[in-house]
C-alpha cells in the first residue's frame, strides 16, 4: 500500500514500482478537458484495470490523498481489480495557478507490474465578455446588390459560436442558397432582394452566456424607372394651332425604400395644327322628274356646296322631295283616284286628334306652373319638422317640408315656399329645450303629446319616458348646425383644387390666441378658433345667480416648461381661468396633441404650472386617480378638471418606435427680385394651433399654400430629417447650388419647443415669361417615413389656386352659452342620469353607460362624482363637439336595453323600467 504525506507528496509516490508478475494498468476512462462555469467546481475522473492504486497529479504535483474519492470493483470477465478515482477542481485552484500553460491534471495507476499514465486534461475558467469586438453596421443597398454584414463576437472561453437573426427570427443558410453565414462569422447575401430588408442581429453564445450585438438595419431600395410614353393626345384645339401631349410615370419600377426618383420630365408637349371643320351645304334642287305610274314626281339635291370636311356638320334637311303630279286625276289600278278607298284619311284624322289633345295638356301645364309661381311670390316660406326623434331623428336627420302661411314653426318667415321640393338636412341639430318647464311625472312619461308639431322620440327616449317639445326660431345661430367629420384639413378634389382652396386673407393676422365669455349656471362652451382647444362648462358647474367671466388662452411665446431628458411637449400650453375659483362639477378641457397614441411607446403626463412658475405633474394618462380624468383620443386629449390653471401634455418616449406626428406644408411667394421665387417648407406638430401659427406668419409675408399638407410619422430613433426639392424643370428654373437638399438634426426636430421647423429654398427663373412652376418637395426621415408633395402652381398672383386651411372654421362662434352649446337637450340628459345613476337589478347603471361609450379605464373617478352619468355625458359632449354623433349614443343606449332584456324580470312589487326597444319597434 502506498501512502501520501501532506508535505512531501512530490516524493512520496515514485514514478514506477519494481516489476512484478502481472499486467500493466489499462485506462478504461481518462480525464477530459473541462471548463469551470462561474464558481461551480468540476469533477475529473479516471478508471483503470488492473490497478492497485490511482492518484491524480496536477501541474506536476500530486493531489493529496484526502482529496481523492476511490471506488473499487472486480471485472467479472477477467477477475481483475478495477479502480475508479474522482477529484474536484475549484475555480480558486485554477486562478491561483500561474504557469506557462493551462491548469492540467493527469492520473497515474499502479499494478504489480508497473505504472501507467493517462492523458493530460486541461481545466480552464469559462467566460464570455459583454462587448462585441465588431458590431454589424446598417446598410442601404440597391436591389440585386451584395450585402456583407461583419460580426466579431466577444472574447470568450470556449470560443463563442455565432448565429444570425433577422427580425428576431434565426437565419438558416441551408434553406436559402442566397445567404452564406460560414465566412468568419460574417453574413453574406449575394443578391439583395426586397424581402431581405430588415433588422439583423449577431448572436454569440458559449456554455457561459449569450450576447446580442447592436441591430443593423438593412434597407434594399429600388431606384425608379420610367414607363413607356403614352400615345400623343389629340390636339387640344379643334381649329387652328394648339398642343398635344404625352406622359410617362415613374413606375417601371416605382422607387421603393428611399430609392432615387426618375430624372427627366414626366410630360412632353408639342405644338399641333388642326384643320378647321367645314360644315356642309346643300346645292340647288334638281328639276322635277317625269310623272311616275304612282302619280308622283321627284327632285333631289346633294350636300356638296361645299361638302362637310374635317369633322364639319352634315347638311340638315331632306335630300329628296316628292309630290303628286296630276292634281287628283291620276288613275291607280285602272280606277279614278277619287273612287279609291281613303285609307290614309283616317290616319291623318287620328294624328290631328292626338295633336290637339297634346296641345291642351301643355296649355294646362303652363297654366299650373304660372299659378304656382304667382303663389310662391305672394306667400311665405315655412317648414314642419315631422316624425323626428331626439337621437335617431331629432338629433340626426330632419325632413323639412313646405307648409302654408302662418305656421308657428317657420324657420325663416322671409323665405318663400317651394311647393315641389322637400329638403332634408342631415346632421345633429341642437334642440332648444325650455329650462323653466317642470319635469314630467312618472305617470305621464309614456303619454305622447298629440298637439305638438315636433316629435322628439326615439328608442332610448321612450325608455326614459321622454316626449319633449322642441321649437325652432327664425334666425338660428350658425353654431347650431354641425361641422363635418374631418379633423383638421380637407382633401383636394381630383378635378379642381379650388374645392379645397380659399384665400389666406380669411385667416386672422392677430397673434392673440385668447377668447373669453361670461358664463352662468346654465354653462356653455368656449373655443379658441381654429386651434382645437376648447373648454366645456357643464350645466350646474357655476352656482345659481352667479356669473363668471371665464377665459381660455394659448401660450404663443416660448414654453416655460423646462425640458427633462427626452420629454416632448405634445401640444399647446393652455391657460384657463380665473384660477382663484373652483367649479362644483368637473369641466372638460380639450387639448390637441401630436403623438401617435400607443402605451407601449409613449408615457404621457399632464402637468400644471404653479403660481410660483414651476411645473408639477398632475397625473399620467394611464394612471388610476380620483383627482382628475384624462381620455386620450387619436388627435386630442379630453381632461376633466375641477380647478383652472395652465396645463400642458408631456410625452416621454419609452422606445425608439415612439412617433411624433408632423404636418408638412409648403408655401411660396415671389421675392423682391422678380425672377426669384421662394419655397418655404414647414414641419410642425400635427395640431390645428401649430398650423394656425404658420398660416398667420405666412399671411404677413404674402405666402401662398401650394399643396395640401401631409402627415409625416417622425420616429424617436435619433435619425435626422431631410428636405429636398426635386424635378425642377431644367430649362425654365434653377436652384442655387448646394441648396437642393437640407438636413435637419434629430434633436432640432425632436424637442420640446412647439415652434415649427422651417426650411427655405430659393428658385430662379431664366426668363420672366416663365409663369408656371412644377416640382416635388420630398420630406423624409432617414430610415423612416417619407412624404412627397407635388407642387404645380402659377407664380402670378391672379392665377394661383388658394387652399383652405381649416375644415372646422369655428371663428364665428368662439363662445356658446346655455343649452345651445350642448348636443343633448337638458331634460333628456336629466332622464338619462336618473335612469343610470340609480342602481338597478337589471344592471343598467352608469358603468354600463361608460363601457358602451368606450370609457373602460379609471372608473373609480366617476364613482366619486355625485352624478357619474352626468360626468360621462360631459365627456361625450367634449369628444363630439364637431360631429355631434348622437347616433352612437342612441345605439349604445339601445344596446344596453337589448343586452339586459334577457335577464329575468324582477318581482312585480319593484318598479318596472321601460323597454329601450319600444320606439324602434313602433317605427320611430
Amino acid at each position: 500500500f502506498l501512502s501520501l504525506s501532506g508535505n512531501d507528496n512530490s516524493e512520496a509516490l515514485p514514478e514506477s514500482i519494481p516489476s512484478a508478475p502481472g499486467t500493466l494498468p489499462h485506462f478504461m476512462e481518462e480525464p477530459d478537458d473541462a471548463y469551470i462555469i462561474k464558481s461551480n467546481p468540476i469533477v475529473l475522473r479516471c478508471k483503470a484495470m488492473p490497478a492497485m492504486q490511482i492518484f491524480f497529479k496536477c501541474n506536476g504535483e500530486w493531489v493529496h490523498q484526502n482529496e481523492h474519492v476511490s471506488e473499487e470493483s472486480m471485472d467479472e470477465a477477467t477477475g481483475l481489480k478495477v479502480r475508479e478515482v474522482f477529484i474536484n477542481v475549484t475555480r480558486q485552484q485554477v486562478e491561483d495557478f500561474h504557469g506557462p500553460e493551462d491548469y492540467w491534471c493527469q492520473c497515474v495507476a499502479w499494478s504489480h507490474l508497473g505504472t501507467s499514465k493517462s492523458r493530460k486534461a486541461s481545466v480552464r475558467i469559462a467566460y464570455l465578455r459583454k462587448n462585441f469586438e465588431q458590431d454589424p453596421q446598417g446598410k442601404e443597398v440597391p436591389i440585386e446588390g451584395m450585402i456583407v454584414l461583419h460580426c466579431r463576437p466577444p472574447e470568450g472561453v470556449p470560443a463563442a459560436e455565432v448565429e444570425w437573426l433577422k427580425n428576431e427570427e434565426p437565419i438558416d443558410s441551408n434553406l436559402d442558397e442566397n445567404i452564406d453565414t460560414r465566412a468568419d462569422h460574417n453574413l453574406i447575401i449575394r443578391q439583395a432582394r426586397l424581402s431581405d430588408s430588415g433588422n439583423y442581429t449577431c448572436m454569440a453564445a458559449n456554455i457561459v452566456a449569450k450576447r446580442r450585438s447592436m441591430s443593423a438595419t438593412v434597407v434594399v431600395y429600388v431606384n425608379g424607372g420610367w414607363s413607356s410614353w403614352t400615345e400623343w393626345s389629340n390636339c387640344n384645339a379643334r381649329c387652328g394651332r394648339g398642343w398635344q401631349k404625352r406622359s410617362r410615370t415613374c413606375t417601371n419600377p416605382a422607387p421603393l425604400n428611399g430609392g432615387a426618383f426618375c430624372e427627366g420630365m414626366s410630360v412632353q408637349k408639342i405644338t399641333c395644327t388642326s384643320l378647321c371643320p367645314v360644315d356642309g351645304s346643300w346645292e340647288v334642287w334638281s328639276e322635277w322628274s317625269v310623272c311616275s305610274p304612282e302619280c308622283e314626281h321627284l327632285r333631289v339635291r346633294e350636300c356638296i356646296a361645299p361638302p362637310p370636311r374635317n369633322g364639319g356638320k352634315f347638311c340638315e334637311g331632306l335630300s329628296q322631295e316628292s309630290e303628286n303630279c296630276t292634281d287628283g286625276l291620276c288613275i291607280q289600278d285602272k280606277k279614278p283616284l277619287h273612287e279609291i278607298k281613303p285609307q290614309n284619311i283616317e290616319t291623318a284624322s287620328d294624328i290631328a286628334l292626338y295633336s290637339g289633345l297634346g296641345a291642351a295638356v301643355i296649355a294646362v301645364a303652363v297654366l299650373v306652373v304660372g299659378v304656382t309661381l304667382y303663389r310662391r311670390s305672394q306667400s311665405e316660406y315655412g317648414v314642419d319638422v315631422i316624425d323626428s326623434s331626439a337621437l335617431t331623428g331629432g338629433f340626426q336627420t330632419f325632413n323639412f317640408k313646405t307648409v302654408r302661411q302662418g305656421n308657428s314653426l317657420l324657420l325663416n318667415s322671409s323665405m318663400q315656399p317651394d311647393l315641389t321640393v322637400s329638403r332634408t338636412y342631415s346632421g345633429p341639430i341642437c334642440l332648444q329645450d325650455p329650462m323653466d318647464k317642470e319635469l314630467m311625472t312618472e305617470s305621464s312619461l309614456f303619454n305622447p303629446l298629440s298637439d305638438i308639431k315636433v316629435k322628439v322620440q326615439s328608442s332610448f327616449m321612450v325608455s326614459l319616458g321622454v316626449t319633449e317639445r322642441a321649437e325652432y326660431h327664425g334666425k338660428a345661430h350658425s353654431g347650431t348646425f354641425p361641422h363635418g367629420n374631418s379633423r383638421a384639413f380637407g382633401t383636394i378634389q381630383a378635378r379642381n383644387k379650388a374645392m379645397y382652396i380659399q384665400n389666406l386673407a380669411s385667416i386672422s393676422t392677430t397673434s392673440e390666441l385668447k377668447t373669453a365669455a361670461v358664463f352662468g349656471h346654465l354653462g356653455g362652451r368656449l373655443v379658441v378658433p381654429n386651434t382645437g382647444v376648447s373648454l366645456l362648462i357643464p350645466h350646474g358647474a357655476i352656482p345659481e345667480e352667479s356669473s363668471w367671466e371665464i377665459y381660455l388662452a394659448i401660450t404663443q411665446k416660448e414654453s416655460s416648461l423646462p425640458p427633462e431628458g427626452t420629454d416632448v411637449l405634445l401640444g399647446p400650453e393652455v391657460t384657463c381661468g380665473p384660477s382663484d375659483v373652483s367649479v362644483s362639477t368637473p369641466f372638460a378641457l380639450t387639448i390637441p396633441h401630436c403623438a401617435e397614441v400607443n402605451s407601449e411607446h409613449w408615457n404621457i403626463h399632464l402637468k400644471k404650472r404653479t403660481q410660483q412658475g414651476k411645473w408639477e405633474e398632475v397625473m399620467s394618462v394611464e394612471e388610476e386617480t380620483t383627482s382628475c380624468y384624462c381620455l386620450l383620443d387619436p388627435y386630442a386629449c379630453h381632461i376633466l378638471l375641477n380647478s383652472f390653471g395652465t396645463y400642458a401634455l408631456i410625452g416621454e418616449p419609452i422606445s425608439d418606435c415612439a412617433v411624433r406626428q408632423l404636418k408638412v406644408a409648403v408655401f411660396g411667394c415671389l421675392s423682391c427680385n422678380s425672377l426669384d421665387y421662394n419655397l418655404r417648407v414647414y414641419c410642425m406638430d400635427n395640431t390645428p394651433c401649430a398650423f394656425q401659427e404658420v398660416v398667420s406668419d405666412e399671411r404677413l409675408q404674402g405666402g401662398q399654400l401650394l399643396e395640401e399638407p401631409k402627415l409625416l410619422h417622425f420616429r424617436g430613433n435619433t435619425f435626422s430629417l431631410q428636405i429636398s426639392v426635386l424635378d425642377i424643370p431644367p430649362f425654365l428654373w434653377r436652384i442655387k447650388p448646394f441648396t437642393a437638399c437640407q438636413e435637419v438634426p434629430f434633436s432640432r426636430v425632436w424637442c420640446s419647443s412647439p415652434k415649427p421647423l422651417h426650411c427655405a429654398f430659393s428658385l430662379e427663373r431664366y426668363t420672366p415669361a416663365t409663369t408656371q412652376l412644377s416640382c416635388k418637395v420630398c420630406v423624409r426621415q432617414v430610415k423612416g417615413h417619407e412624404q412627397i408633395l407635388q407642387i404645380q402652381t402659377s407664380i402670378l398672383e391672379n392665377e394661383r389656386d388658394t387652399f383652405t386651411f381649416f375644415a372646422h372654421d369655428d371663428s364665428n362662434f368662439p363662445a356658446q352659452l346655455g343649452p345651445k352649446a350642448f348636443k343633448i337637450p337638458f331634460s333628456i340628459r336629466q332622464r338619462i342620469c336618473a335612469t343610470f345613476d340609480t342602481p338597478s337589478a337589471k344592471g343598467k347603471d352608469w358603468q354600463m353607460l361608460a363601457q358602451k361609450n368606450s370609457i373602460n379605464r379609471n372608473l373609480s373617478y366617476f364613482a366619486t362624482q355625485s352624478s357619474p352619468s352626468a360626468v360621462i355625458l360631459d365627456l361625450w359632449e367634449a369628444r363630439h363637439q364637431h360631429d355631434g354623433d348622437l347616433d352612437s349614443l342612441a345605439c349604445a343606449l339601445e344596446e344596453i336595453g337589448r343586452t339586459h332584456s334577457k335577464i329575468s324580470d324582477i318581482t312585480e312589487t319593484e318598479i318596472e323600467e321601460p323597454d329601450f326597444n319600444y320606439s324602434r319597434q313602433n317605427g320611430l
